[in-house]
């Protein structure tokens, strides 16, 4: 394995473990209206089951990034260039996100409340639809000049692959909060969020299924069948421990399902990291779109040593506030009235 390919497995890892670890914290944004309805302490309880880990869980989103500029700077010049917009789309909607999970509490007023419990739910949905969408036109080629320019109209970008990837992430990150929510809640949230993994097992198995088969047969070779097929049993792991209440294995299940999603469209992209649609010439690949080999070998160092402590920590994070949380356990709220924040 040479310095390009173990940098593009290592992007591929960070974004598999930001989908997998992001997109239930997105499920869970997703769903606090569904599960956090009648009561504000409800909603407080949805919200605090990623209230210590969430903002840990972006971090693989900017490592990601910031391994992509350095190590493949032409594929991240074109990228953030070509989809300029949504990028800046999903960028505002997570600003928008932390600013209304950080100062939720922080006044207490319902009107305030209900502001940033939308705030949350839009950030939440945005970004969950915007990455598949994304990825899946990243996987299908996008028309991509000599002179690695992404061209053409925005109707480009919006082919029934594309949308099928948006609704795939959006219903799979759904799933993956609603298992995370049973995992973490107890009481009658757990028990409607129970309800809600089982109304949303079906549709989401139908839609992941079609869009892995046809990136499997798209774009995919022989052997990113083996996630194909993974992702399919995460999600058959994750009905049945649902069905027998083993909250732990079905959370395992719709984890696996996400990363195993996740390798499948890096797999079916390599060793391309951007296809052109309009010539294989300009198509960008870990060769011709890499840094120096005095680059990536500094930062191959700078990653071993770096990693390990990080993954530690996060992993030390997950297991202090490992505990369910009820509706008991919550604390009347502590925030400022609104008219002493106006002062």
């Amino acid at each position: 394995m040479n310095l390009q390919q173990f940098w593009f497995l290592l992007i591929g890892v960070l974004f598999t473990g930001y989908f997998v670890l992001e997109g239930f914290d997105f499920g869970v944004g997703m769903l606090m209206p569904i599960l956090g309805r009648g009561s504000d302490t409800r909603r407080r309880v949805v919200l605090n089951t990623i209230g210590p880990v969430w903002d840990g869980n972006e971090v693989w989103l900017l490592t990601a990034g910031g391994a992509m500029f350095a190590a493949f700077p032409e594929w991240y010049a074109s990228l953030f260039s070509g989809f300029y917009l949504a990028l800046l789309l999903v960028l505002v909607a997570l600003i928008v996100r932390v600013c209304a999970i950080e100062y939720r509490s922080k006044i207490d007023d319902p009107r305030w409340r209900a502001w940033c419990d939308t705030a949350i739910g839009i950030g939440s949905w945005v970004p969950a639809l915007a990455w598949g969408w994304l990825f899946a036109n990243v996987v299908r080629g996008v028309p991509l000049n000599e002179k690695k320019h992404i061209t053409g109209s925005v109707w480009d970008l919006l082919g029934p692959y594309a949308l099928l990837g948006g609704l795939t992430t959006g219903l799979l990150f759904a799933l993956h909060g609603a298992v995370f929510l049973v995992l973490k809640t107890g009481g009658e949230v757990r028990d409607d969020a129970v309800k809600t993994v089982r109304l949303l097992l079906v549709p989401t198995a139908l839609v992941v299924g079609v869009f892995g088969v046809w990136t499997q047969l798209a774009y995919g070779s022989r052997w990113t069948w083996i996630p194909l097929v993974l992702a399919v049993i995460g999600l058959v792991i994750a009905a049945a421990a649902s069905l027998v209440e083993r909250d732990g294995w079905a959370f395992v299940g719709t984890a696996v399902t996400t990363a195993a999603a996740t390798v499948l469209l890096f797999g079916s992209l390599y060793p391309n990291v951007l296809p052109s649609t309009i010539s294989d010439l300009f198509d960008l690949t870990i060769e011709n779109a890499s840094s120096t080999p005095y680059t990536l070998k500094v930062m191959s160092w700078a990653a071993v040593v770096v990693t390990p402590v990080v993954l530690g920590y996060q992993g030390w994070t997950y297991w202090v506030f490992r505990k369910r949380i009820t509706v008991e356990q919550i604390p009347a709220p502590i925030g400022l009235p609104l008219e002493s924040a106006k002062d």
